[in-house]
């Protein structure tokens, strides 16, 4: 699972931020550490001016390397298939 939040609007999205993972690795309650980082936030203010793909970008970002992380941690490796 992956979780995507975009901030809208001017609140403060520190908790967001937080929950982003990007500069540290969260932590539970009880300090057992996260498998992975499957969250991306992204302040919409940040973008409001900008293309609409600038913002798909920075949204879709991470997901790739999430998607890595998530068979790393399965053990599943990738399989070699031939285009159709």
């Amino acid at each position: 699972m992956s979780i995507i939040i975009v901030g809208v609007g001017n609140a403060d999205f520190a908790a967001m931020e937080f929950l982003d993972g990007d500069s540290r690795t969260l932590r539970s309650h009880t300090g057992e550490e996260a498998a992975r980082d499957i969250v991306q936030f992204v302040p919409f203010r940040e973008f409001r001016n900008a293309a609409k793909e600038t913002l798909a970008k920075a949204v879709l970002a991470e997901l790739p390397q999430q998607v890595v992380q998530y068979f790393k941690h399965k053990n599943l490796p990738p399989t070699n298939s031939e285009p159709a």
